[in-house]
């Protein structure tokens, strides 16, 4: 057999090429996980969804790309099995990974990096398996070690970055930083890759397709996916602000801003129906249907008050100290319990009428929080996002009107509880 190592170059067009494709989709999937962990519901996982296949479609992209850009004295023709499903291996770890990451562990945090960066080595070295129809590759052990220890360490960074930075560079050095390091991985495993050519296949040098044009067809597939999910699935104000007035012309709801505070007027009783009959825990037969009055009443128990909640079809009921953060959704809610998200029928106007104001705080015109749960208040822009202690960690939003006011309103709560728990010793 014949090496070919010295006719073994790049094109330096398409490895920039690569690394660009690799730094915007480093970008846009970035930019869609940072959106995760405030959000809930289908929501949330379209977010997921978005940021895997953002980062899966453009690592994937920049590695065959980086293959594309390989100079040798035969033409390389890929087989189709191997590059497909090393695309499939890249998405279903790519998705893992986020997921997890998304849950706000430090353990699953580590699990998702290594998961990730030993599936993103996988693929790659499933890739090149597609070139053996024209060489044999023999690989370095110690670069490939190398090559797993990059690509850990990227996945890692990325997931730091929209999961638990709390002082975060610029998206865009983040972006390039993760691209860079990407691309690192790939051309630091082909530095210890080997071609041979057996004598026989040198008259096999034809390929349907230029590879400079093969490039840009997939970089341009890559950017238009990333392009989809960055219009699609990151707010708008004015997309919302025209949402939430279509909602209101619809309900027959004045277009007025909806107050701040925790005394915000609870809307129209009519916009809320009457449930329908479920089965409680322990009753039985179903209960009677639930009318508006008693949907909207707050319900004692042993002297708590209890939200309704729906889960797999039936309704319970959560005691206030059980939330950590209520989050609206149109003109229904979403209670956050510390691991779940709990669809609440109650509007956030009402639930904010109804929490005490000593323990609840309306920090934005969409979220409430439970104060007892917040570790520290950070700033994001021109507002801000409070970061909740619980199970799964959680950020909010806090609204740049709110932030100042509630910083004053937590710093006064903490140290009451501090004196009420010096007193109580």
């Amino acid at each position: 057999m014949t090496e070919l190592t010295s006719s073994f170059s790049y094109n330096p067009i398409l490895v920039v090429l690569s690394v660009v494709v690799a730094i915007q989709a480093g970008y846009v999937g970035i930019s869609l996980a940072l959106l995760i962990p405030g959000a809930f519901a289908n929501r949330r996982r379209l977010l997921i969804a978005g940021s895997a296949i953002t980062l899966a479609v453009g690592i994937w992209s920049m590695h065959f790309i980086g293959m594309l850009a390989i100079t040798t004295s035969v033409a390389i023709d890929y087989a189709v099995v191997p590059t497909l499903l090393s695309f499939l291996i890249c998405s279903l770890v790519t998705g893992v990974a986020i997921y997890l990451a998304s849950l706000r562990s430090q353990r699953l945090m580590v699990i998702a990096a290594a998961l990730m960066g030993i599936g993103i080595t996988t693929m790659h070295y499933v890739g090149m398996a597609a070139v053996h129809s024209v060489f044999h590759l023999t690989h370095d052990p110690a670069y490939v070690l190398a090559s797993i220890a990059i690509a850990i360490a990227a996945s890692g960074l990325a997931l730091w970055l929209a999961f638990s930075a709390d002082r975060r560079p610029p998206l865009f050095l983040c972006a390039v930083v993760l691209g860079c390091a990407v691309s690192g991985m790939h051309y630091m495993a082909m530095a210890g890759t080997t071609l041979h050519l057996a004598t026989a296949q040198l008259a096999n040098t034809t390929s349907l397709m230029s590879g400079d044009i093969l490039a840009a067809i997939v970089s341009v597939v890559a950017c238009s996916i990333s392009a989809v999910f960055m219009l699609a699935l990151i707010p708008s104000e004015a997309r919302e602000a025209h949402g939430e007035h279509l909602w209101r012309a619809a309900h027959g709801v004045p277009n007025d801003p909806l107050p701040e505070g925790p005394h915000a007027d609870a809307p129209p009783p009519d916009l809320l129906q009457p449930a329908e009959p479920r089965l409680l825990p322990g009753a039985s037969g179903p209960a009677e249907p639930t009318s508006t009055a008693a949907l909207l009443a707050p319900i004692l128990s042993a002297g708590d008050l209890l939200l309704p909640i729906e889960k797999n079809g039936k309704r319970f009921h959560i005691a206030a100290d059980d939330i950590v953060s209520v989050h609206s959704n149109a003109h229904y809610t979403y209670i956050f319990n510390g691991r779940d998200d709990l669809f609440c029928p109650l509007s956030i106007s009402d639930i904010a009428a109804r929490l005490p104001e000593a323990m609840f705080s309306r920090i934005h015109r969409g979220y409430i929080v439970n104060l007892v749960f917040v570790v520290r208040i950070k700033k994001a822009g021109d507002s801000g996002v409070v970061e909740l202690d619980s199970p799964i960690r959680r950020t909010v939003p806090v609204s740049r009107s709110r932030l100042a006011g509630f910083r004053t309103e937590l710093a006064a709560f903490k140290a009451s509880q501090s004196t009420a728990s010096t007193g109580h010793c």
